[in-house]
């Protein structure tokens, strides 16, 4: 399905994209520095800092939350495994909000209000997460913002083309890596100069001013961006069209694909949580062992996966580009299960990582180079495939509702990945790994399985039923087109 809003051929252009794509492509990266930021340095502040006698019994909120994830998984917990499930926790209610935040925006407040919305929301709880007594009260806030600006920023996107611009799934790409952009720098400022150096409340006020200079980026955004949906049905452009049957098939198809995705994100996000750690404590991080004893900052790992996206985007472009003019590109489902298997390599290459290292070893920095390099090539085949499918097959009528469905997937997979991270500290680290290669490769065999009957559905060309438009009418709020 084609998005509702669409761009008039007289729209401003940046490089054969509609300029508006360029704002928004420095409003999500300014996001991201944000989120990945604070992510960054979160499993180190609390297994670090937080969590430890001495502090925790000051934070508001401690001793319920604890019980509380204690009752759920039936032990006592340590400050690994508490850590590794709130890692979990926030990082998927993160992902949950947004499709409720996508339902605001479709039938009250729009697209652009969210946006504004959540920017300053999550700006609040930067700063309020400065502060160890309010840490949960930070989280929330965080949670609750992002609900409002990560669905709506990305169905803007979809916006700026018109039905059936085959520049779409380009356009994804190019915001992907607006995302891995900030994504790269977040974890060298707010971790490696700032929070492992100086304080990690230093990291969180740097991701708080991210988010900020986001926000003033998007406000002054507005004027190149089509109207969204509610803006343009109170103006009268656009009218109400009840769904179709292709319409349903298009929704349940994405919902059946939300099931392994889910699995891809529990394993993956263990990057964030149960990576950290290893890249901590089991890691030589000396980068030439014996000539050049200079140590890879712990965080700094982070910054591996998105500064691969960035490099291999192009060339996984290109590569697709050229199957497609052969005839032999892979279909949408199969690009995403191709990316599930590769998932389960990278694990299998840390599963022979700690199994060729001795006990009470530490092993080169080069096996984590290895796994981001696997893993970021798996994710290339699946996340921005899966955005650019909800926007070109959702219907109008649902979509950012639909893209934040889509952002559910995350919601489960982080709650399960916070669970299954917290047996890091007691299983072996081989039997670990493979878990997480076993459940990544699984879900991989049903997606590629999926793909037969989802084909017809999925891949049909142009949109399954008209948008919600009539005919277009001149936009105060556009730029004009300059002269020739």
């Amino acid at each position: 399905m084609a998005t509702t809003e669409v761009t008039r051929d007289d729209t401003p252009q940046l490089f054969g994209h509609p300029r508006g794509l360029a704002y928004l492509f420095t409003t999500e990266m300014a996001e991201r520095f944000s989120y990945y930021g604070m992510r960054a340095i979160l499993i180190l502040y609390l297994v670090n800092f937080l969590l430890l006698p001495g502090h925790a019994e000051n934070v508001a909120g401690y001793q319920t939350i604890k019980h509380l994830f204690e009752a759920m998984v039936g032990r006592t917990l340590g400050v690994q495994p508490f850590s590794s499930l709130i890692y979990g926790f926030y990082t998927g209610f993160v992902y949950l909000t947004p499709f409720f935040g996508g339902v605001i925006a479709d039938r009250w407040i729009g697209q652009r209000y969210s946006v504004i919305i959540g920017a300053v929301l999550m700006a609040i709880a930067e700063f309020t997460l400065m502060l160890p007594s309010l840490f949960f009260l930070g989280l929330l806030l965080l949670i609750l913002g992002n609900g409002f600006f990560k669905p709506n920023i990305s169905t803007q996107v979809g916006n700026l083309y018109r039905a059936g611009d085959s520049r779409i799934d380009r356009a994804y790409s190019i915001f992907y890596v607006g995302i891995n952009v900030g994504a790269f720098m977040s974890p060298i400022i707010c971790g490696s100069l700032l929070g492992e150096t100086i304080g990690y409340h230093w990291g969180f006020f740097a991701a708080g001013v991210g988010m900020i200079l986001g926000l003033l980026v998007y406000l002054n955004a507005l004027r190149t961006l089509p109207p969204d949906r509610i803006g343009r049905l109170k103006s009268k452009t656009a009218v109400k069209m009840p769904m179709t049957k292709n319409d349903w098939k298009a929704v349940f198809a994405l919902i059946l694909l939300c099931i392994p995705v889910t699995f891809f994100w529990a394993t993956y996000e263990q990057q964030g949580n149960t990576m950290n750690l290893w890249a901590q404590s089991f890691t030589d991080r000396r980068l030439i062992p014996g000539l050049l004893s200079w140590e890879i900052p712990v965080t700094l790992f982070q910054s591996f996966n998105p500064a691969m996206i960035v490099m291999f985007t192009p060339l996984v472009v290109w590569f697709w580009g050229r199957q497609s003019r052969k005839g032999t590109e892979p279909t949408t489902v199969t690009k995403m299960a191709l990316g599930l298997f590769m998932l389960a390599l990278s694990y299998v290459v840390m599963a022979a990582a700690a199994y060729v290292t001795p006990a009470g070893h530490t092993t080169s920095w080069l096996w984590l180079f290895v796994f981001y390099a696997v893993i970021t090539l798996g994710e290339l085949y699946l996340s921005p495939i899966g955005l650019a499918l909800v926007a070109r097959v959702a219907p109008p009528q649902i979509l950012s509702m639909m893209m934040g469905l889509w952002f559910i997937t995350s919601f489960t997979g982080n709650l399960l990945q916070g669970y299954i991270g917290s047996f890091f500290s007691q299983m072996d680290k081989t039997h670990f790994f493979l878990l997480c290669a076993g459940i990544g490769f699984a879900a991989g065999v049903v997606t590629w399985i999926f793909n037969f009957p989802l084909k017809p559905i999925l891949e049909r060309k142009g949109p399954l039923q008209q948008p919600e438009l009539a005919e277009p009418q001149a936009d105060p709020h556009m730029e004009p087109r300059p002269a020739e």
